[in-house]
Parts: C-alpha cells; sequence; structure tokens
C-alpha cells in the first residue's frame, strides 16, 4: 500500500483529497502547512507527496527542496491554482514528478499519481525481477542478457501499464524503437495502434501536417479533410523518433497535445481531444539542445518524465555471441542456408570491433557474411568491418583462448583462407604478385586456394 501525504491550507481540499485517495487504497496523511509536512517526514518515508504551490510561510517549492534532500526517492506533485510555464519548469527542475491545476479532472489526478508511483518503482532496485532474466536471451524482441540490458529490461516491465511519457536515450542503431515496441506490447494498449514518426525524417513543411492532419481547402491540394498521425493512434502509442530535430513551431505544438490532450488540424477551428501515450526517442543530448535554447525547456520536462538510455554495444559486449547467434539463425532462415556456427576466430574478431553502428551494424555484418558464406560456418574472410575501424585484435596476444579449446586446424585454416584473400585483394588479383607478398610460390598459392576452396 503506498503511502502518500497531501500539504494543502485549505482544509476542504485537504479531506476530499484524504477521501478520494483512501478509496483508491492508498495509505493517507494530511499536513496543513510545510512546517506540519517536514515533520512527518522526519518520523516517515513516504511515497508520493501531493502539495499546494502556494502556501503560507513555505511554498510547494521549497517544500519540494526540503523533502528531496530528507528523502529523495519520494514523488512529488504540486497542486497551483496559477499554472504557468515557468512553475511548471521551477517545479521540475527540482525533482518534481508533474504538476496540475486545482481544476484538476478527478480521473487525470489518479493517472497521475499511479504514474508517479510507479517511476518511484523503477528508482528501486528490483533484484528479484534482474535475478530471473540472468539465464534468459533477451526480452520480447530485444536480444542481450547482459546487466546493463537487464535493467532497460527492468525499467520497460514497470512503466509499460502506465500513462507516464518515456524518452529513450541512446546512439543510432541502439535498438530504440524496439524497446519503444517493448513498452506498448507489454501495455494494456496493444491491441491499439502503435504509430512511428520520424521527426527527422520528414520534410518541416510535411511534418505539421502529417503528425495534425488538416482540413479541406486549408491549402492548395488539400481536397479533402485528412486525420493526422495523433488522430491514427487514438487509444495507442505513438513513438516521436528524433524528437531532437522536431521543428520550434511544432515543439509548441506537442507541448499543448503532452499538456491538454489537445489539437486542432491546419485550417481547423475545433480542438479535437485525443488518448495517446506519447514515447519519444533520441540519439543527441537533449539537455545541451536546451541550454542552447533550440529545444523548449518545458517540453523536455513533460517528455522525460520516464528516461531509459540504451547502452552502445562496446558497453555490453558479452551480448555479441547472443546477438550473434540470434542473427545467424535468422539470416540461415531466410536465406535457406545451414549455417548453425561461427569460427572462434571470426567470434573474436567481432568481440574486438567497436561496433560504430551498434546492433544495427552487427546484424548487417552478419547478415552480409551468411549470404556469402558457402560452409556451414561462417569465417573470418566474409566479415566486412567498417573501414575507419580496426577489424581484429592487435596481436595474437589479444585473442583469449575458449573455455572449450578450439580446433586448431580449422582456425588456422581460416587465418589462412583471410589473408591469401587479403593479398589477392592488395594484388588486385594477381597471383604472381600475391604470392610474393605472402613470401611463397605461385604453385604453392595454387594449391592452397584450391584446397580452401577460395573463390
Amino acid at each position: 500500500m503506498a503511502k502518500i501525504m497531501i500539504v494543502d491550507d485549505d482544509r476542504g481540499m485537504r479531506e476530499f483529497l484524504e477521501i478520494m485517495l483512501a478509496r483508491e487504497g492508498y495509505e493517507v496523511f494530511c499536513a496543513a502547512s510545510g512546517k506540519e509536512a517536514l515533520h512527518l517526514c522526519r518520523r516517515d518515508i513516504f511515497d508520493l507527496i501531493l502539495t499546494d504551490l502556494k502556501m503560507p510561510g513555505m511554498d510547494g517549492i521549497n517544500l519540494l527542496k526540503e523533502i528531496k534532500e530528507m528523502s529523495p526517492e519520494t514523488m512529488t506533485v504540486l497542486i497551483t491554482a496559477h499554472a504557468s510555464g515557468e512553475s511548471a519548469v521551477a517545479a521540475m527542475k527540482e525533482g518534481a514528478y508533474d504538476y496540475i491545476e486545482k481544476s484538476f479532472d478527478v480521473e487525470d489526478l489518479k493517472a497521475t499519481i499511479r504514474d508517479a508511483l510507479a517511476k518511484r518503482g523503477v528508482k528501486k532496485d528490483d533484484a528479484l525481477f534482474i535475478k530471473g532474466l540472468e539465464e534468459a536471451v533477451g526480452y520480447g524482441d530485444i536480444i542481450g542478457k547482459s546487466r546493463e540490458m537487464q535493467k532497460v529490461y527492468s525499467i520497460i516491465k514497470k512503466v509499460a501499464d502506465t500513462t507516464a511519457n518515456v524518452l529513450i536515450l541512446g546512439e543510432s542503431g541502439t535498438g530504440k524503437e524496439l524497446v519503444a515496441r517493448a513498452i506498448h506490447q507489454n501495455s494494456s494498449r496493444r491491441e491499439m495502434p502503435f504509430i512511428v514518426v520520424n521527426c527527422g525524417g520528414i520534410p518541416e513543411s510535411l511534418l505539421e501536417s502529417e503528425c495534425f492532419g488538416y482540413m479541406k481547402g486549408s491549402f492548395t491540394g488539400a481536397s479533402t479533410d485528412k486525420p493526422g498521425l495523433f488522430e491514427m493512434a487514438r487509444e495507442g502509442t505513438i513513438f516521436l523518433d528524433e524528437i531532437g530535430d522536431l521543428p520550434p513551431i511544432l515543439q509548441v505544438k506537442l507541448l499543448r497535445v503532452v499538456q491538454e490532450k489537445t489539437f486542432r488540424r491546419i485550417g481547423g477551428s475545433e480542438d479535437i481531444k485525443v488518448d495517446v501515450r506519447i514515447i519519444s526517442a533520441t540519439n543527441q543530448e537533449l539537455e545541451s539542445k536546451v541550454r542552447d535554447g533550440t529545444f523548449r525547456e518545458d517540453l523536455f520536462y513533460r517528455l522525460n518524465v520516464i528516461p531509459i538510455r540504451i547502452p552502445p554495444l562496446r558497453n555490453r559486449r558479452e551480448d555479441i555471441p547472443v546477438l550473434t547467434r540470434y542473427f545467424i539463425d535468422k539470416y540461415s532462415k531466410e536465406f535457406g542456408k545451414e549455417i548453425r556456427k561461427i569460427s572462434n576466430y571470426a567470434m573474436e574478431l567481432l568481440m574486438n570491433y567497436r561496433f560504430p553502428g551498434n546492433v544495427r551494424e552487427l546484424e548487417n555484418i552478419i547478415e552480409r557474411s551468411v549470404a556469402l558464406e558457402t560452409s556451414s560456418i561462417i569465417l573470418p574472410e566474409n566479415l566486412a568491418f567498417s573501414g575507419n575501424e580496426k577489424n581484429g585484435p592487435e596481436s595474437i596476444q589479444d585473442i583469449e583462448f575458449p573455455a572449450e579449446g578450439i580446433n586448431l586446424n580449422n582456425e588456422m585454416a581460416s587465418i589462412e583462407r583471410l589473408l591469401i584473400k587479403k593479398a589477392l585483394d592488395r594484388a588486385k588479383g594477381s597471383k604472381t604478385r600475391a604470392a610474393e607478398l605472402l613470401s611463397i610460390s605461385r604453385d604453392s598459392l595454387n594449391y592452397r586456394i584450391e584446397k580452401l576452396e577460395i573463390h
């Protein structure tokens, strides 16, 4: 049972909230002032504090500062009769979960409290859930069993069935859309639409009409009314990818959707109310864009309610073998091949590569290698790496010897095949020159090419 404290100098408001929240099953405490609230906080730990912003003596923001020092995990929601963008940002900077106006809708307040308590749960170490994932290789369509990814799965599990806005952070190719889909698929909205909007891939002149739709005659070519993607996502989830590229004029419109759940079509005069879960993603540092004025601060705080940061592949190398096996199986089936293995040396090359393109790049490498491989095992020469990255260990000492041992003949054949192919490439196909580069005779080179089935 969550423990909630109501802080308000208005007795009628305190009693109304106390009765309402008690009926929802919460354990409720009340304080008539900031001073009384602090006294209660010194005696007990609260999951959430619902406080008025304007009170005699200590106001809600100063109370928030004091509470955060005493109990950083306690969530705070401010109630105000004089809401403004400035007061909202000030409250959120100090760590408030959200703010609502005193003319609030009861169901909206209940949803805000549920979401705030869910975020508090995210902050706690859910050791049992993570322990249960230790033997798993992924979560839904996301592959990876590293500790870093287990933490991501834990957050997805906790926030999926809330209405809280989620901001997914990570480099290109880390799988941000997969995380967004996992949140949607594990929520009560799973049967409703999941709509993807690429904020950086649609021209600015078209993005507004794509998102919000338009009315007939609102511009040249608007021959009929057209609903936008927010309307199409009704009761479902909308995924705003590359949110950092959203133009300023659309940032204002999106803020209205987030705050009021309403918008207007281009050329329209009526507000359209929409129930939609918003998940955003970016590979940029939005906080720096806020500082330089290119991204609205109030919108940032509204979108960044639950942040999920996906680690780059180079920081979770234990996931590389798991992902490699998954992609080999996937593309073997797709291409109708019987490839079920990767040579130890080829795996070592992958383990020593930095993967600037992350999981997406690994998938491309394995897809290509499966397509080109003529044997039943992925060999090093069919691994194609980015030209500006080294594609192997710096020396033989860098190669880790696997616990299960190796087949020396197969590994040496793989290395020999790779070196011969590189020599032929360097020699532009001339076997005579390639033999010179390898310090062997041309006859020896021909014998090795035939023996190793090099094409």
